[in-house]
């Protein structure tokens, strides 16, 4: 049988010896979570399945969308005898939601998330024959944080096929004990240079850390430093101006990195390989520019689900492919939309030129407002898969901005409730682990942080309705304080703290509903927003009308259009769920081809 999804999972720290374990796995449904009593972790499991698919996907062979209070794993694994004298990592790229880890009955391993990897450290196994047994319990009826999974049995309006278990690819890999850990790669276009900083596992008198950048016409530099005198050792890289490529949609080009580890009598103890690109975002005035230009950043939500792996893209050239659909309809780059995308998708986007806004799934992350309190119970891996993202992602340069939150209701005639706390505490923990982006507080409706980088709304008019909302030639300090999209008004009540003049974009508008016959009325077999289009033409105008708003104004640095793709019953992508054609692309790419008045001023 071939293995699915064999790529290797983490593009920007590759090691050369790892042994991907996706493929058949013993697998069996604990629908009541009393598999741990029932002796499941003792005895060979009923069922296959196909790993990383979820079992909700037909990819998984399974394909069981009902509710499923626990999961379980099994299967025997060799591990490589070429592997003597190292540790054992057992990583998950992903397993949705509370993971536990045995391996020959003992338990080796914890993580509560379904959106993050994590890792076991197995300690000396060359040669051995081990039993790795997993259990993922996925309680979806209380605050976890899901994104759009539905906590109906079916898909309804914006939520969709639930995933359980792991979904994400399963592998190993040996490192010594004194080893390189992910690094965090920052680019200074400033000064011409690359700046490193390099984690390690342990450390040792006399190390040494050692940093070679690359490109197709040989080695670049070569700088080494002590290594035994800091947690974190740090390498400046630079880059000579005969060398100098700075990434950009236009030209996306990657330096390659070459990391070792060395140990005091000259031997290289550990290696790896990365990547980087050279690019700068800055903010002057409303415009947010990419390496000192206005970029529009013409943006499609893209929720990252497919009919077949739910979550889960069924290849790696599928993830490639959702790009290249983008690209061809006009779009620069997307919002990655209610979910932590797969690493390689990201590695693509590099790639590609493709412009992302990281996000996080927060919806579910808390319960429903006790009747006359004030606080929500949220749940703590809010945070801490967070965090475990921003690490994750930081060294991408596709990457431009990060958003913590979608979506969060607020009443200011209510008071303050620890809503404000979370938006706050989501915006500070980005600040603190990347100085490098600007940070979006909350994506539509409740701005709570009154220094956050961005503003935005989202915006379903249509028509002359949504001109009025944004047209160019209004004075613009004559709308602040009235416009719905800076006052963020839901049903009468204002929910943002005053704006305060940032860079402004429409992070949701369109969502324009079609699909061949549809009739209006039942919204769980179809819909959109607003009233379908009677025929393609008249969407072809509604969707120009929109985006010549948005292009016209120039207090716009982007915008964002919902979405790319069908997802289920929400049938307002510009594309079908299973990637076909529903509209002319070339068209698409035209009507959105015009120079926007933002980039107009840099000419």
């Amino acid at each position: 049988m071939n293995i699915p999804r064999p790529e290797y999972p983490r593009p920007q720290f590759v090691r050369s010896a790892w042994l991907c374990l996706n493929g058949e796995w013993q697998f069996e449904i604990d629908a009541a979570n009393s598999g741990l009593e029932r002796g499941l972790l003792d005895r060979e499991l009923q069922q296959r399945i196909l790993v990383p698919f979820c079992p909700e996907s037909s990819l998984s062979g399974v394909s069981n969308q009902d509710f499923m209070l626990a999961v379980w794993y099994r299967r025997v694994v060799e591990i490589p005898v070429e592997w003597a004298g190292q540790q054992v990592l057992l990583h998950f790229q992903a397993a949705d939601y509370d993971t536990t880890i045995w391996i020959d009955g003992k338990e080796v391993g914890r993580h509560r998330g379904g959106f993050t990897p994590f890792t076991c450290n197995l300690g000396m196994l060359a040669g051995e024959s081990v039993t790795i047994v997993v259990r993922v319990r996925d309680n979806t009826k209380g605050p976890q944080p899901r994104g759009k999974q539905s906590q109906r049995y079916h898909d309804w309006g914006c939520f969709y096929t639930r995933t359980t278990g792991i979904w994400q690819t399963v592998w190993m890999e040996p490192i010594p004990r004194i080893a390189l850990r992910r690094p965090r790669i920052t680019p200074d276009v400033a000064n011409s240079l690359l700046r490193l900083e390099q984690p390690i596992t342990n450390n040792a008198a006399g190390l040494r850390l050692r940093a070679m950048l690359s490109d197709d016409h040989g080695v670049i530099t070569t700088v080494e430093t002590v290594a035994d005198l800091d947690l974190t050792p740090r390498l400046d890289l630079p880059i000579p101006m005969e060398r100098r490529r700075l990434w950009s949609p236009e030209d996306p080009h990657l330096y390659d990195l070459e990391i070792s580890l060395i140990d005091a009598a000259g031997k290289i103890v550990d290696t790896a390989r990365s990547y980087g690109g050279l690019r700068s975002i800055s903010i002057d005035g409303h415009a947010v520019k990419i390496n000192g230009k206005n970029v529009f950043q013409r943006l499609v939500l893209d929720q990252g689900y497919y009919p077949d792996g739910v979550l889960t893209a069924p290849t790696d050239e599928a993830l490639k492919h959702d790009i290249e659909l983008s690209l061809a309809a006009g779009f620069n780059g997307a919002r990655l939309h209610q979910k932590v995308f797969e690493e390689r998708f990201l590695y693509h986007a590099d790639k590609l030129g493709y412009l992302v806004w990281g996000e996080f799934p927060d919806w579910g992350s808390a319960d429903e407002r006790v009747p006359d309190q004030d606080d929500h119970v949220f749940s703590a891996t809010f945070i801490t898969q967070w965090l475990e993202e921003l690490e994750r992602d930081y060294s991408h340069p596709s990457l431009i901005g990060w958003c913590g939150i979608n979506e969060s209701f607020y009443d200011l005639q209510e008071g303050i409730t620890n809503l404000d706390d979370v938006i706050r505490g989501m915006f500070l923990a980005a600040k603190a682990m990347d100085t490098s982006r600007p940070i979006l507080d909350a994506s539509g409706y409740a701005h709570r942080v009154p220094e956050t980088d961005i503003y935005d709304a989202h915006d379903y008019l249509t028509g002359d309705d949504f001109w009025k909302e944004y047209q160019e030639y209004q004075e613009r300090h004559s709308y602040l304080g009235e416009s719905k999209a800076f006052t963020n008004l839901r049903n009468g009540h204002v929910m943002s703290l005053p704006y305060a003049n940032q860079p402004y974009f429409v992070s949701e508008f369109g969502g324009l509903w079609w699909k061949a016959n549809a009739q209006p009325g039942d919204q769980t077999t179809s819909w959109g927003y607003g009233q379908a289009p009677p025929s393609q033409e008249e969407f072809y105008k509604r969707f120009q009308a929109l985006c010549d708003t948005l292009l016209h104004n120039p207090y716009m640095f982007g915008y964002c259009y919902t979405q790319l793709t069908d997802v289920s019953v929400e049938q307002n992508g510009l594309f079908t769920f299973d990637r076909q054609e529903k509209f002319e692309t070339s068209r698409l790419r035209a009507i959105q081809s015009r120079t926007a008045a933002m980039e107009k001023l840099d000419m």
